[in-house]
């Protein structure tokens, strides 16, 4: 499909800068099965789900992948500013890096600065490979759990450019990135639509008898990257990592088989459930990369109901959703959304949408 199609004007002062305070204040649209649209709020989410339904939460956490330092070992030593974007093994990290002109194959980096106290003060990196775009393997000085604690030390979490470039990051950012289920580190951006989430709303929603699963899919950079290839089919989506448990796979497909719809919390635990399932709906047990990209004409085997933030356009996601509930239904309902002043992006206001059965 023609990339321009998923196109769309955001104004900048949609973009929401802080999440809504309480998470569980921020609103909800509504987008039913008809293209109906209802104005509501995350708090309101339970009386729109039924008794048995299973809601689906991705419990990854995002790690400090933003890193600054400079490159050493040449006459001068400019600034490098590195975001980790996937781990290859115990030392080696795919990862963007900012002037990338400046680095070559062979170059060393050096992160931290020399008065903080991290392990020797610093962190050291060659550049083992320079792809296109910015992106380098970066092979650390430290293995293991030794690089994990670096990283922790030295570096911040990363927020997405469309905050970063009109505000520097700060600590409230560090609480506020994090949904409240995140426990298995290895994201690189946060699965934003948990990030509504408080234990007030968990406790409404088990009140209602919806159940609450947990996933892991490691989010990376370019999930939440514009396609730039004028025609989906020539767009090359990054790889990342994910696991759905025996136990979890067998109480989705219980609660399908009693009538009960699975709810995918976040276009990541989507790709991931529909990764996992077999062509007949069955979601099987799943750990490994998925590459998924969903784009409309998609057959949906495991998700009826979605949760979602409000996206980029052009973006991987805003086709995803296009794919759920229709190209011209997500149209409509993002030209409402503007109008209606919800907050868009990863700290912004949700939608629900329910699947286009056709």
């Amino acid at each position: 499909m023609r990339t321009d199609l998923f196109d769309f004007e955001l104004p900048a002062a949609s973009i929401a800068l802080r999440p809504a305070s309480p998470r569980d204040s921020a609103r909800m649209l509504v987008v039913q099965r008809d293209g109906i649209l209802r104005d509501q709020g995350i708090a309101d989410l339970p009386r729109w789900l039924d008794p048995g339904d299973q809601l689906v939460v991705n419990d990854t956490k995002v790690i400090s992948a933003q890193l600054k330092g400079r490159r050493i070992g040449r006459e001068t030593e400019p600034k490098i500013e590195a975001t980790l974007i996937k781990r290859l093994d115990g030392s080696r990290w795919q990862a963007l890096v900012k002037p990338a002109k400046k680095l070559s194959t062979g170059d060393v980096v050096r992160f931290g600065n020399e008065g903080r106290v991290c392990l020797l003060g610093h962190l050291d990196a060659q550049v083992e490979h320079k792809g296109s775009d910015g992106e380098v393997t970066l092979s650390f000085s430290f293995h293991g759990p030794a690089l994990d604690q670096a990283i922790a030390d030295l570096g911040s979490p990363p927020l997405p450019p469309y905050i970063a470039s009109r505000r520097a990051p700060d600590e409230r950012d560090a609480s506020d990135y994090q949904t409240m289920f995140a426990v298995e580190e290895g994201a690189v951006a946060a699965p934003t639509a948990g990030l509504h989430f408080t234990p007030d709303l968990e406790t409404a929603l088990r009140a209602r008898g919806i159940g609450i699963v947990r996933v892991t899919l490691h989010v990376g950079a370019g999930t939440f990257l514009p396609v730039k290839a004028e025609d989906t089919e020539r767009h090359r989506m990054h790889s990342e990592w994910g696991s759905l448990s025996a136990e979890t796979a067998g109480v989705l497909n219980a609660a399908r088989a009693a009538g009960g719809r699975i709810v995918a919390v976040g276009t990541t635990s989507l790709r991931l459930l529909e990764s996992a399932a077999a062509e007949d709906g069955t979601i099987e047990p799943f750990s490994g990369e998925t590459a998924i990209f969903i784009t409309p004409g998609y057959r949906f085997r495991a998700v009826d109901i979605l949760l979602t933030n409000f996206h980029l356009p052009r973006s991987t996601l805003f086709m995803l959703v296009s794919a759920f509930s229709g190209l011209a239904t997500m149209q409509q309902a993002y030209a409402h959304a503007i109008q209606a002043g919800y907050r868009f992006y990863s700290y912004g206001d949700a939608c629900l949408l329910f699947r286009d059965k056709s």
